[in-house]
C-alpha cells in the first residue's frame, strides 16, 4: 500500500479538525504537481505544493506556518473567486497567474481558511510578458519601471502598495471587516480613505447590501440633515414628497461618512442617536425608523483636537473610533510612488490614445522627489496631465505640471518660524534629507537648524 506523503505539522493540526481526512490527503497526493495551497483562518500557509513552489517562486519551507503574502490571501469574500496576479518563478522569470479560490468551513460552519489554485494564464501571454528588447535590457534604469515595478506589490481591494506600513493597514482592514465595529479612517486628502471603507464593506458579511457614501463637508447643515436622515412631505418648502435618506437606503449595508469632522454639532447629536439606538426620525417626521447600518467614517483632522476646540462631541468621537485606521501619506511610503505611477500609466495606456513605455530619468527623479501633498489622487492627476499634453512613448520632464519645474526646497527658518507637530517636524526633516541626498549639513541649513540640533531631532524622531 502506497504510503501517503509527509504532512507538515501546521497542516496536520488543521486537518485533525476536518472531516474526510483520508480522502483529503489522497487528493493532495494527486494534486501535488498543481499550484495548490491552503491557508487557515488566520491566513497562515499550512500547505504549499511543489506546483505552487514552481509557479510562485516561493518554497514550502519559506512560507509554511507563516502568514501568506497579500496576493495569496483567501478571505470569506473570496469564495469561488478568480483573480490575475503576477509571480516571480524559481528561475527568476515573471509570469501572470490566475488564482482560483474556494473558502472552507469546519464542522460547526465556522470559517476555517481556504484552498487556492494557481494556474499560468497561457504560455503565449507568459512569454510575451517576459520579452524585453536588448536595448531596454542594457539601459540603466533609475527605478523599477513598467511591469517590473509590480514585483513585491500587494493589491488589496483596489489599494496598491509594497510598503510595510501599508501591510499593517491591510491587516487591520481585514480584521475589522470580520466584525461589526464602527471604523474611523484618518488620512490626508487623496490618500484613499473611501477605498479603505469600500474594502471593509466588500470583505464583510454586508458585501451584498448597499455601500453608500457622502462628503459631510460638501452640503449645508439643512441639506445634509435631509440627505442623511430623509424628510417627509411638507417638512419644508419644496418637500413635495417623502424622501428616504442615506441611512434608510443603506439599510443592511455600510454608510461611509467622509470628512465627518465637518458635521455640524446638531447633526452630531442625531448621528449619535442612530449609532446608539439604531433608529432615527426624518426631518419633519414624528415616528422613528429602525435601521441596521454599519458606519465607516473618515477625516483628515484629529477628532481629539476637534473635541478640545469644542467643535466635536466627545461621546460621538468614542463611538466612531472603535477601530481607528491611519493611512500614511504617500511621502512617507516612497517605495509606492514608482509602483503607482506605472499602475496609472497602464490604466491610461489601455485607452489607446497614447502608449507610454518608459519614463525619462529626469522626469522620474522629479516624480520621486516631489512631496505629493495631494497624495495618490494628485499622482493620478499628474499622470493624466502627462497623457494629455505629451506625445510619444516616453514620459518627459517637460510633460509634468508646472509645479514640478519650480524649486521644492524648504526655505531656511521655515521649521523654526512655524509651530509644527512632532509628525510634521519629523516629515520635514525626512524631506530635507531626501532633497539633500543625505548631506546632513545641507539638510540642516535648509531647515534653519544647527547641525547639532538637526542630529538631536533625528535621534528623537528616529529619522
Amino acid at each position: 500500500m502506497k504510503q501517503t506523503k509527509h504532512i507538515p505539522e501546521p497542516l496536520a493540526g488543521w486537518l485533525s479538525h476536518q472531516p474526510l481526512q483520508t480522502l483529503f490527503l489522497k487528493l493532495l497526493d494527486l494534486c501535488d504537481i498543481a499550484g495548490l495551497y491552503i491557508v487557515d483562518r488566520d491566513q497562515q500557509v499550512i500547505y504549499w505544493s511543489r506546483g505552487a513552489e514552481q509557479l510562485s517562486g516561493l518554497t514550502a519551507e519559506d512560507v509554511t506556518g507563516k502568514r501568506c503574502l497579500q496576493e495569496y490571501v483567501i478571505t470569506k469574500s473570496s469564495d469561488h473567486q478568480k483573480q490575475l496576479i503576477k509571480s516571480l518563478q524559481t528561475d527568476q522569470q515573471k509570469i501572470e497567474l490566475e488564482k482560483m479560490t474556494q473558502v472552507l468551513y469546519d464542522q460547526d460552519g465556522v470559517y476555517a481558511g481556504g484552498l487556492g489554485l494557481l494556474l499560468p494564464v497561457s504560455k503565449q501571454s507568459a512569454n510575451a510578458t517576459l520579452s524585453i528588447s536588448s536595448s531596454e535590457a542594457s539601459a540603466p534604469r533609475l527605478d523599477p519601471v513598467g511591469e517590473a515595478a509590480e514585483l513585491g506589490m500587494h493589491g488589496f481591494h483596489g489599494l496598491l502598495s509594497r510598503s510595510p506600513a501599508m501591510e499593517a493597514v491591510f491587516q487591520i482592514i481585514q480584521n475589522a471587516a470580520e466584525t461589526e465595529a464602527t471604523v474611523l479612517v484618518r488620512g490626508e486628502s487623496g490618500s484613499g480613505k473611501e477605498l479603505v471603507a469600500k474594502a471593509i464593506h466588500d470583505m464583510s458579511v454586508r458585501s451584498n447590501a448597499p455601500f453608500l457614501a457622502i462628503n459631510c463637508a460638501a452640503l449645508s447643515s439643512s441639506l445634509l440633515d435631509s440627505e442623511l436622515f430623509g424628510h417627509v412631505r411638507g417638512a419644508f418648502t419644496g418637500a413635495v414628497k417623502d424622501h428616504g435618506g442615506l441611512f434608510q437606503r443603506a439599510h443592511g449595508g455600510t454608510l461611509f461618512l467622509d470628512e465627518v469632522a465637518e458635521l455640524p454639532l446638531e447633526l452630531q447629536a442625531k448621528l449619535l442617536r442612530v449609532i446608539q439606538e439604531r433608529n432615527f426620525i426624518p426631518v419633519g417626521g414624528d415616528r422613528s425608523i429602525d435601521v441596521d447600518v454599519r458606519i465607516v467614517a473618515a477625516t483628515h483632522r484629529s477628532l481629539r483636537e476637534e473635541v478640545k476646540m469644542g467643535r466635536f462631541r466627545e461621546d460621538l468621537m468614542y463611538r466612531l473610533r472603535v477601530v481607528p485606521i491611519f493611512i500614511p501619506p504617500l511621502r512617507e511610503r516612497r517605495e509606492d510612488i514608482g509602483l503607482l505611477i506605472w499602475h496609472f500609466i497602464k490604466m491610461h495606456n489601455a485607452d489607446n490614445f497614447r502608449k507610454i513605455e518608459k519614463i525619462d530619468p529626469q522626469a522620474m527623479r522629479a516624480l520621486l522627489d516631489y512631496a505629493w501633498p495631494g497624495n495618490i489622487r494628485e499622482l493620478h492627476n499628474v499622470v493624466e496631465y502627462a497623457f494629455a499634453v505629451g506625445r510619444g512613448t516616453t514620459l518627459r520632464w517637460s510633460e509634468l505640471p508646472p509645479e514640478f519645474r519650480e524649486s521644492r526646497s524648504i526655505e531656511p527658518q521655515a521649521v523654526q518660524n512655524i509651530s509644527l507637530s512632532a509628525a510634521e517636524e519629523s516629515s520635514a526633516i525626512r524631506q530635507a534629507l531626501e532633497q539633500s541626498q543625505g548631506r546632513v549639513s545641507q539638510a540642516a541649513c535648509s531647515l534653519g537648524m544647527s547641525r547639532a540640533t538637526f542630529w538631536r531631532k533625528r535621534k528623537i524622531y528616529g529619522v
